[in-house]
């Protein structure tokens, strides 16, 4: 008989996590003509007028400002600039490596994306095909495929509800009550012990907070190479937020592949452990 696999997932943010700054800073505010600060301080201050939420402004200026522009925004559009985004090092293999050492000690991984970005820009980016699941804010588009209106805003807050989307199995969005539905922790299909959470802003405060309280993993990772960037990680620490800060660098060998492949090792040996205790003496 096969030996059944060990489920674990690993949740990723994306915008300062995978790649550096942004997602809409590589190519989409290029293509309006708006400098970054001038953007994102515009959404700031509708935010803060309005009384919003923040992506929902962000999603929607950007709209405005394409229009203004005469910039198309087809969901072609979007894939097509997810291509410029450069990824952190070593982040391409990453996914392919990591599952293969998990397959190797009989864990299953999955990896799921959890990002306040847009979901169509990065459809673009190599990495895309690797996400069992791909939470991120998106747009609704009309009978020309044309982006209308912000159909998923992932905010700070929300984000740990789909933490528990993956902890129960409840994908389908659309089905609210699934992920509220009382499950047996036993019954879960990626139990919160068996979970990690990458991620490097005050944006993944409460998925940090959520799985490492939960008894899974987390970890904070800052931009390589960039003074005063480990010290914002490492207040993570401090704070309780977080296992472990380390550079957003994803090769073979580095501290995050370390920290990862120990974090394997134990799942694994821990799932062993109950195995044998649950056969009780020989």
């Amino acid at each position: 008989m096969a030996r059944k696999h060990i489920e674990m997932a690993i949740a990723y943010d994306f915008d300062g996590t995978l790649a550096d700054g942004n997602m809409q800073e590589h190519q989409f505010l290029p293509d309006i003509g708006m400098k970054p600060a001038a953007f994102w301080a515009e959404v700031k201050r509708l935010t803060k007028e309005h009384q919003a939420d923040e992506v929902l402004v962000y999603m929607n200026l950007m709209l405005r400002k394409a229009a203004a522009a005469g910039v198309p925004v087809r969901r072609d559009d979007f894939k097509a600039r997810g291509k410029a985004i450069q990824l952190f090092e070593g982040v391409e293999d990453w996914f392919d490596r990591i599952s293969g050492y998990g397959r190797a000690h009989g864990v299953r991984i999955t990896h799921y994306l959890i990002s306040s970005g847009n979901a169509e820009i990065f459809a673009g980016t190599p990495i895309a095909s690797k996400f069992a699941q791909v939470y991120a804010s998106k747009f609704m588009f009309d009978e020309n495929g044309v982006a209308a209106w912000p159909a998923l805003a992932v905010n700070y807050t929300t984000k740990t509800q789909y933490l528990f989307r993956i902890n129960k199995g409840a994908f389908d969005l659309s089905d609210n009550s699934k992920v509220n539905q009382f499950v047996e922790k036993r019954d879960r299909p990626v139990p919160f012990e068996n979970m990690v959470f990458i991620g490097d802003g005050s944006t993944d405060i409460p998925c940090f907070r959520l799985v490492k309280e939960q008894g899974g993993l987390s970890v904070a990772v800052f931009k390589p190479h960039t003074k005063g960037a480990r010290g914002k990680a490492d207040n993570y620490i401090k704070d309780g937020r977080v296992h472990c800060a380390v550079p957003a660098i994803y090769t073979d060998g580095g501290e995050l592949d370390r920290v990862i492949k120990a974090n394997i090792n134990a799942v694994a040996a821990c799932a062993a452990l109950s195995g044998l205790l649950a056969e009780g003496p020989q």
